[in-house]
Parts: C-alpha cells; sequence; structure tokens
C-alpha cells in the first residue's frame, strides 16, 4: 500500500496555497514535472484525486485540502524535531559549508552563526557567498552542504528534485531603499504609481545571474548606475544619485544612511528564501539549518 511521502506531503500544502502547479514550483524550487511527480504519488497514496485540474491553475478537492491541512502540521513537527535535535547535538563537531545569497549573509546568516557558536561550539562554519543557480549545482556537487537561495516570482525554476529543502522565510513583497532625505523616506508604504520617474541602482554581476533591478512592475524605469558590489550601490542611494530594491530578510543590515519603504504591490508575489542540503544531511548540517530557520522566523 502507497504511504505519503515527505516531499509529496511539501507539495500538496505548496499547491494548495498557491493555487497552481506552476507556483507550487516557483516557491519550492521544483521543476513543474516534479511537482507534477509528488502530486501523483499523494493522489496514489490517497487512493482518490486531490485536485481538479482547470485550465488556469487548480483547485483542491475535499481530501486534498484536508491532505494539505495535515500536512501543515507534520511539517510543523518535523521542523521542531529539528530544531530539538540540534539543540540536544552538543557534541556535533565537524566542519559545515554554508553558502548562501549576498543579502542572506547580512543579518541572517550572521544570526544563525551567532547561534550556532553558542549551541554547539565544536562546529566548525566555512562561509560561502554566491547567487542562487551557483549555489544549487554546488550543492550538488558537494561543495556547499547547506545552501540559503532564493525562489519565487520572477525567478528561474531552479531544479531541486532531489534535494532537502526547508522554507525559510515566506514570500516577501520586498521594499526600496531610498536616501534619508527622499520624498518617500517618512512614508510607511508606497504604490507602484509613487515609484514612477525614480532614478535607479540596479545590479551587475555574471550573465545568468538573478539582480535586483527596478522595482519588477514599474514601466518603462530609468537605470541611472548598474554596480555589482552591494555597499557601493548602497553608498549610491545614500548620496542621492538613485533609488534600489532590496529584500525584506535584508533591512536588519542596512546602513543608516539610508531609508526603507514597503511596496504595496498586489500583482508581485515575492520571493522566498530556502535552506537546501544533501536528501540526508548530517548532524551538523541539520543543525545550521535549524539556526537558520530559528533566524529567519524568530522562533527560539
Amino acid at each position: 500500500m502507497a504511504e505519503f511521502t515527505v516531499p509529496a506531503l511539501r507539495v500538496v500544502h505548496a499547491v494548495v496555497g498557491a493555487g497552481s502547479f506552476t507556483a507550487a514550483a516557483e516557491l519550492l524550487g521544483y521543476t513543474q514535472s516534479a511537482i507534477s511527480r509528488q502530486v501523483s504519488a499523494a493522489e496514489t497514496a490517497a487512493g482518490m484525486p486531490l485536485f481538479v485540474r482547470k485550465a488556469r491553475g487548480v483547485t483542491a478537492t475535499r481530501a486534498g485540502e484536508a491532505v494539505a491541512r495535515r500536512a501543515a502540521a507534520v511539517l510543523a513537527e518535523l521542523d521542531a524535531t529539528d530544531r530539538e535535535l540540534a539543540a540536544l547535538s552538543d557534541t556535533v563537531a565537524e566542519q559545515v559549508t554554508l553558502g548562501a545569497f549576498p543579502t542572506a549573509t547580512w543579518s541572517l546568516v550572521p544570526t544563525a552563526v551567532a547561534t550556532l557558536h553558542s549551541e554547539h561550539p565544536a562546529l566548525v562554519v566555512e562561509l560561502h557567498e554566491a547567487s542562487t543557480p551557483a549555489l544549487v549545482r554546488q550543492v550538488r556537487a558537494g561543495g556547499v552542504d547547506v545552501a540559503v537561495v532564493a525562489v519565487g516570482q520572477g525567478l528561474p525554476v531552479y531544479d531541486l528534485d532531489g534535494l532537502r529543502t526547508v522554507r525559510l522565510t515566506i514570500g516577501g513583497g520586498g521594499v526600496v531603499a531610498v536616501p534619508r532625505g527622499h520624498r518617500l523616506a517618512r512614508r510607511p508604504s508606497v504604490t507602484v504609481d509613487d515609484l514612477a520617474g525614480e532614478s535607479w541602482i540596479a545590479g551587475a554581476g555574471l550573465r545568468g545571474d538573478p539582480q535586483f533591478g527596478p522595482w519588477p512592475t514599474v514601466p518603462q524605469p530609468r537605470i541611472a548606475y548598474r554596480i555589482r558590489d552591494w555597499n557601493a550601490r548602497l553608498g549610491f542611494v545614500a548620496a542621492g544619485l538613485g533609488i534600489t530594491t532590496v529584500p525584506e530578510l535584508a533591512v536588519p543590515g542596512l546602513p543608516s544612511e539610508v531609508a526603507t519603504v514597503e511596496v504595496h504591490d498586489p500583482s508581485w508575489q515575492g520571493r522566498a528564501a530556502l535552506a537546501v542540503t544533501a536528501p540526508e544531511p548530517t548532524a551538523g548540517q541539520r543543525a545550521v539549518v535549524a539556526a537558520l530557520r530559528e533566524a529567519a522566523t524568530g522562533d527560539a
């Protein structure tokens, strides 16, 4: 008799929440074929359809809603188990290479590493900064043990099939960084229309690597400068030479010379951060993932 697997439960939960196989694939970093396989496996285990396929997206059946509801509880318990086991593993003594995309290293990664130094002093964490596509390749090749990657709207669908993924953040809308004296600096939130006519400081990097550019839905944005280094980019913002888009998880690490403003944009679903490891992580790698999740969610 077929049984539910953790990947299948994770996919069903994501599809019900996102409303389509495509959106779930973007959220989890899976290919659409991997999503379809996991849904098929879940439906085999359930013995009945979990979704009604439509021209645009899918609708969960009553069975699908029930499985998604139970899956949420199961996944939460598994995450809690990881954190509890990591806390008990005071004898963890190994070296773990932790890779992350640049803005994740501003606050999320340092907070997690500080926790690891306190709870697992014998655990050695080696840091590596790279773009998400490079990190995915390095996890598969064994060069990186734990990778913090970004997935979601506007990003390529990375093939994470066969790897273990743990959600660190939900899809965040993102914010814009502006000079302290900017006309929008004191506003709690702005609309896309408010951003019209602004000059943008955009990212620059290797071909194929995702970059933070102007706010994604601003029509015909004017890019004043393209700069690879984040410190230089934010320096240009502080000097009043333009504004830039930053992920919400990077806000705690921003310099005091810039202000951040939330963008209210119903057409932008945002992006999420995942921790990615090999299918069977070591005790040290699980401790790193647990610390990252605690740093991202504030859960103790």
